[in-house]
């Protein structure tokens, strides 16, 4: 990278540097005009020098060239105007100059601001491109968090210095330059004051200022590695928890902090010295020109006009002067800052930008074997954790690498992945090494695979297919304002040295998958995710996903016709009790009071607790279905079990888990309550407590919870009550809940809850595991699997998937590892987090995907469980980073093996 920041800008805004600085050349001419102007105005019409007599006119505007051989040459005698006339023109001439001034700063302003912006994007990018580039060892010395904040914090000043870097030193200069002269013009003495005082701030300040350089360039520094260190708190959460270290990660976080401090307020200190200094110099100049100047004007040697036009001169010369001298500290720190960065970017040997070359052509198959050439792989302490290894992987030929974890056969994996560089040797594909080769076409040709999963924020569909996006496939055709805000950001993507990709683009690579466009993407998709076993947990995730009907509103339709079906089938297999279905005229046993109640789900859980509490339509119900007090009984009954069955349970205590209506936290609330209200009738208790009470009844289920406070005519009350809660909810509480009606999709409930249209029931211990099964069948053969599938494949996995378990992000790293078709698949271990029998199933799985269409790719596996090498062509044995034994494995028809595993 270019290591001064003043060439850097200079290389890539010459032109734009050169247009601005000719602008600025132009603004100083209105400047000085503005200077000369109230001169003229005060000795004028203002003192009447001119106009001696009342009838006295002058030229307004006269137009002559006085040119040599020829004299004075007149082309316009200007406008007759009196005294009056004369102050009113000149006037106006002076706010047409301040408006013009005005203008030259706000072009100027704005052209500065969009070429440090442009600059900015494109160090970005470039940093960012530098990222990409670099080579694998080097991220493991890094923190992400420092790289980061290099690049969206640290570089931010670079751009908004880049359009100062010329112009400002052009523009500030040339108004100071033109006051001084100005100042010199009318007197020699004042001029020479005000110079003198110019070179004192000129010198002594940006000596001064060198100081909080450095205290600055500290400052950066310590902050960059606090927010490094803050990272590693984030994503060393775990580990702090489990060895109480949070006290002493607190101490190195108030460490930092306080050195942080010493070093601003040092700063601090030493800038306001610096500032107290600068604005003393500024404040004796016009002491010296008032009584000065005053005594040259009392002598006759100035006159007032001049004295006046010099005050108002050096008035606008501190500014720019103090913006000059403030302008070389924050090149000098800009400097500094770029510097740093340059330093930590400058990584070697970064990879060739042309191996990273966009290509949209599809990659032609790998005919060549993949070797490894007298291979050593090193780790970061120089140990040799593979040395002097030679293995060759033919087209369609499948490998086991044994030999345990620290054999040697993961680094070969990681090699052959391009995970690692080798310390010595190569890796080959024919006669190419494979660093040489295009990504292009080795990052499409070869797939690997491991147990170290990084899943981006976004949505699991996403992550899926994240290896099909290699280049912009299709053209967008915009129309409209739309199309001419992509040529802006063409214009602008070319001039910040950006590319001109298209994001909007269709991205995915459909032959790279093997399907003709996205209609028949999806099957491919369901493919993998049945051999990786991850249909199922997808489809969890689905069916506990809540949509909106409206923009789904065919879906919606079919759910709710599905709740028929299942209980055909349910019927049909004489398990009608395994859900209690919601009946609008009875009472559902399998679901709570309050469901039963408000036939219904709350949308708004703040609103309902707060309207439970205060709003009189819940209490004017209640009493007018005799239910006041008998919830009253009921929630005393109910608050007296709790406390006497889990009081002296531990607050963690998985019998808490089965509570609806009471948190271990609130026992001994309760606790409190009962001593307070035990014995008393309901008209001595408060409404609060009252209220308080009551509402435990709302989460009871008598199958659940069995303390027997469910009568039959508590029920029928109930039932009874509900009609009052659906027709006469108050317009203030619209929308606080939403009644179930068996011909409308809920729009708060989960598209399982929908389906069931009720609650499991409890006689059946496995009634959830079976449900799900049913259910899951009934997707299948109603033609919905693949729609309800869908709605799982937009979930979002969070931050680095920490959303999905680690195994789920394992299966989901070898899902999209399998959905590209390659030459070559390299299996480091990616299954770790599983369980033996799954790790198992799936390695069976893969095998049979890969065989069971026609090809035959070859195959890396490192495995864990040395049993299964009985499915690969070869076992290469690794022990103490040495191949120790490469021999092909005995086992009959192989081929027949995989179509057996495929059915």
């Amino acid at each position: 990278m270019e290591t001064r920041l003043s060439r850097y800008i200079w290389t890539h805004t010459r032109k734009q540097q050169l247009w601005i600085l000719l602008v600025v050349a132009l603004s100083m001419i209105p400047y000085f005009l503005s200077f000369d102007l109230p001169k003229q105005i005060v000795n004028g019409p203002i003192q009447g020098d001119g106009f001696e007599s009342p009838e006295a006119t002058q030229p307004f505007l006269p137009i002559s060239f006085n040119l040599p051989f020829f004299g004075e040459l007149p082309l316009f005698s200007g406008f007759q105007l009196g005294r009056e006339g004369m102050l009113l023109a000149l006037s106006l001439v002076f706010l047409l100059l301040v408006i013009i001034n005005g203008l030259f700063k706000f072009y100027i302003n704005t052209y500065k601001g969009r070429l440090g912006e442009r600059l900015l994007r494109r160090i970005r990018f470039e940093l960012v491109d530098r990222v990409l580039r670099f080579p694998p060892h080097h991220f493991k010395r890094v923190k992400p968090a420092e790289i980061s904040t290099m690049i969206k914090d640290e570089v931010e000043p670079l751009g908004g210095f880049t359009g100062d870097a010329f112009v400002q030193p052009a523009l500030l200069g040339g108004q100071a330059l033109t006051a001084l002269i100005f100042i010199l013009i009318q007197s020699l003495w004042l001029g020479l004051i005000a110079a003198f005082i110019v070179a004192i701030q000129a010198v002594v300040i940006p000596r001064m200022r060198r100081r909080l350089i450095v205290l600055g360039r500290e400052r950066q520094l310590t902050a960059r590695e606090l927010s490094g260190r803050v990272s590693e708190i984030v994503d060393g959460i775990g580990t702090i928890r489990g060895h109480d270290t949070s006290n002493y990660e607190r101490a190195d976080i108030a460490a930092r902090l306080g050195r942080i401090f010493k070093i601003r307020y040092d700063l601090y200190e030493w800038k306001f010295l610096v500032k107290f200094l600068n604005n003393f110099l500024a404040q004796v100049t016009p002491f010296l020109f008032y009584s000065i100047g005053g005594y040259f004007a009392l002598q006759g040697r100035l006159d007032i006009g001049q004295l006046v036009a010099v005050i108002g001169a050096y008035k606008d010369l501190p500014g720019p002067l103090k913006e000059l001298i403030d302008w070389d500290q924050a090149r000098q720190d800009v400097q500094v800052k770029y510097a740093q960065v340059v330093e930590q970017f400058s990584v070697g040997p970064l990879i060739d930008a042309k191996v990273q070359a966009l290509s949209v052509t599809p990659a032609a198959p790998l005919t060549g074997a993949l070797a490894a050439v007298n291979l050593t792989v090193a780790d970061d302490g120089g140990s040799k954790i593979v040395e002097h290894v030679s293995l060759q992987v033919h087209p369609g030929e499948t490998i086991a690498i044994t030999g345990g974890t620290n054999g040697g056969g993961e680094a070969l994996a990681e090699a052959f992945g391009r995970l690692v560089w080798p310390e010595g040797g190569r890796i080959v594909i024919g006669d190419n090494d494979i660093h040489d080769l295009p990504e292009s076409i080795v990052g499409r040709r070869i797939s690997y695979a491991s147990s170290e999963v990084y899943a981006f924020q976004g949505s699991l569909g996403d992550n899926l297919l994240y290896g099909l996006k290699h280049a912009p496939l299709t053209e967008v055709a915009y129309e409209g304002d739309k199309a001419a805000h992509r040529r802006w950001e063409l214009l602008e993507a070319k001039l910040a040295g950006n590319p001109s990709l298209d994001l909007n683009s269709d991205w995915i690579d459909y032959d790279a998958a093997g399907a003709t466009g996205a209609d028949d993407l999806f099957a491919k998709i369901r493919a993998v995710l049945d051999v990786a076993l991850l249909t199922n947990d997808i489809l969890a995730l689905a069916v506990r996903s809540t949509i909106n009907p409206v923009e789904h509103e065919a879906f919606a339709g079919e759910i709710v016709e599905m709740r028929g079906a299942l209980r055909r089938r349910l019927e049909a297999e004489k398990l009608s009790d395994l859900v209690v279905f919601f009946e609008p005229g009875s009472y559902n046993i399998e679901a709570t009071i309050g469901e039963n109640l408000l036939f219904g789900t709350v949308t708004d859980r703040a609103r309902w607790e707060t309207a439970l509490e205060s709003h009189p339509f819940f209490k004017t119900v209640l009493r007018k279905a005799g239910l006041h007090e008998t919830f009253y009984e009921m929630g005393l009954e109910i608050a007296e079990n709790v406390v006497e069955l889990f009081r002296d349970l531990p607050p963690d205590h998985p019998f808490f888990q089965q509570l609806t209506f009471m948190t271990a936290e609130e026992i001994p609330v309760y606790e409190a309550l009962l001593q307070k209200v035990r014995g008393r009738p309901i008209e001595e208790v408060s409404e609060d407590d009252a209220i308080r009470i009551i509402r435990l009844c709302f989460g009871y289920i008598e199958p659940r919870h069995r303390f027997g406070l469910l009568t039959e005519s508590l029920m029928n009350k109930v039932v009874e009550a509900r009609r009052e809660f659906s027709e006469g909810l108050p317009g203030d509480l619209v929308g606080i809940i939403e009644h179930y009606q068996p011909n409308r999709y809920i729009a708060s409930a989960s598209i399982i809850d929908n389906v069931l249209f009720g609650r499991i029931g409890h006689k059946h211990t496995d009634g959830s595991e079976r449900i799900r099964a049913t259910v899951r069948d009934l997707f299948e053969s109603l033609g919905l699997f693949n729609k309800v599938l869908a709605f799982g494949l937009d979930f979002d996995v969070g931050a680095g998937g920490k959303r999905l378990t680690i195994g789920q992000r394992q299966k989901l790293n070898l899902a999209r590892t399998l959905i590209r078709v390659s030459d070559f698949y390299i299996f480091n271990q990616p299954l770790l987090a599983l369980d033996q029998r799954a790790q198992d199933q799936i390695t069976r799985n893969v095998f049979a995907f890969l065989r069971n269409e026609g090809r035959k790719p070859a195959i890396v596996w490192v495995l864990s469980n040395p049993s299964l090498s009985e499915l690969f062509d070869r076992e290469a044995h690794f022990d103490n980073g040495h191949l120790v034994r490469d021999e092909a494995v005995e086992t009959s028809s192989k081929d027949s093996d995989y179509k057996e595993l495929a059915s």
